[in-house]
């Protein structure tokens, strides 16, 4: 299905060539439909650097991380940059142990939730990255190829032997400290001495204060159930709205100061970290949507458009909570990929959009590592987002009950 819809795309970039703009202000707008796409800021909130995950996926924690770090800049705490493989090393740890009690039918891939960073944070703490990098094996990136092919060879032992160890424990605290480095027990930070559940503690990050949410069909609105994707491994459960409302939390959230931390799939020929864009294009004929969402009913279903250089259209599918529904369980929709919307912007067709900050370095797209994400991909390819719960509008908490 995915085949076809690359196909359309690929005529489409033949014909209709998409040229992404970095994003202007209201007062930088410009008037000019010959330069592509041209981006009016609605809300655009404090976020760090950005950073790369290079060789892993742990985007999970670059992009939560990042969240937090927002959230801090938000507080009026500061500038951190925070230790990704701090939090990564603890919850591979509890991977082992959630395998084990599995009897080696656990997910032991890199790939977790922003809810397991919220566990690790309260568990463990946190330290600052110039405290510890995890990058304590000859490499200036990150990369853990290695490491996993060990992890998964050292998990089968337990399983087999019925029995975790001392030895087996020990065997794992050295293959994190090879690869990542020891956690320290003590460090200084900016002259004052921490521990890492003491640092924790000065940041003043409530976890209680944030709140995963979805929108799908299989279990009741205005209620919390699990999203069964693989990463979500500790099968945590999620508050569910109706799509629109997912959609107000967002804008409400970002035009009120708060950036949301968000997990969809990007492997959608419309998505084009490259070129700083995600769409989701109809295929030729209107709203035949099958070619991307399978047994996705289109009754009802309406074509928007999106603007390109030259003036010219490329048809956007609107997406309903029943195409939406349609792809997550023809699993066209997939839990690929976390990363941080920071902002809220329109074209200049009045299409909205938006803007996100990737974990792929600043080198792979000419906007820094940033991309902006149309209304229609998000309604169609989120599984799930997290936000600060006074990021979500009164009426809705009060459905939620939060």
């Amino acid at each position: 299905m995915k085949t076809k819809l690359f196909a359309s795309l690929f005529l489409l970039s033949i014909v209709f060539p998409v040229f992404a703009q970095q994003i202007k202000t209201a007062s930088q707008k410009q008037t000019s439909t010959d330069e592509g796409y041209v981006f009016t800021t609605v809300a655009d909130l404090k976020a760090t650097s950005v950073k790369n995950q290079a060789i892993t996926g742990t985007c999970w924690c670059f992009a939560t991380t990042s969240f937090i770090e927002s959230e801090l800049l938000r507080m009026g705490r500061g500038e951190y940059d925070l230790s990704e493989m701090f939090v990564v090393r603890y919850n591979y740890i509890d991977k082992l142990k959630d395998n084990y009690l599995r009897q080696g039918r656990g997910n032991l891939g890199e790939g977790s939730l922003a809810h397991d960073w919220m566990i690790v944070f309260s568990r463990e703490g946190i330290v600052p990255e110039e405290v510890y990098s995890g990058l304590n094996y000859g490499s200036t990136i990150h990369n853990h190829s290695e490491l996993n092919a060990f992890i998964n060879a050292v998990a089968e032992v337990p399983v087999r032997r019925k029995n975790e160890s001392p030895q087996y424990h020990q065997i794992v605290d050295a293959i994190f400290d090879i690869y990542f480095g020891k956690v320290p027990e003590t460090f200084t930070y900016q002259g004052k001495s921490y521990t890492p559940k003491s640092f924790a503690a000065s940041l003043g990050i409530n976890p209680e204060d944030y709140v995963e949410i979805t929108s799908f069909t299989h279990f009741p609105f205005y209620t919390r159930g699990v999203v069964e994707v693989p990463d979500n491994w500790r099968m945590e459960k999620f508050y569910n709205v109706p799509l629109d409302e997912l959609i107000q939390i967002m804008d409400y959230s970002l035009t009120n100061g708060y950036t949301i931390a968000w997990d969809g799939d990007v492997s959608e020929s419309g998505f084009m970290h490259s070129r700083g864009i995600a769409i989701l294009p109809a295929t030729e004929g209107g709203d035949n949507y099958s070619t991307s969402m399978g047994r996705a009913e289109n009754e009802g279903s309406q074509v928007i458009y999106t603007k390109t250089a030259g003036n010219r259209p490329v048809p956007e599918i609107k997406v309903t909570q029943e195409i939406r529904q349609a792809g997550y369980e023809n699993f066209s929709t997939t839990d690929d990929h976390m990363m941080h919307i920071t902002g809220l912007l329109k074209d200049q067709y009045g299409t909205k959009y938006y803007k996100t900050k990737n974990s792929w370095g600043t080198e792979r797209n000419p906007f820094g590592g940033y991309l902006n994400m149309s209304e229609n991909y998000v309604r169609a390819k989120t599984i799930f987002i997290m936000v600060h719960k006074n990021g979500v509008p009164p009426a809705i908490k009060a459905k939620l009950g939060i």
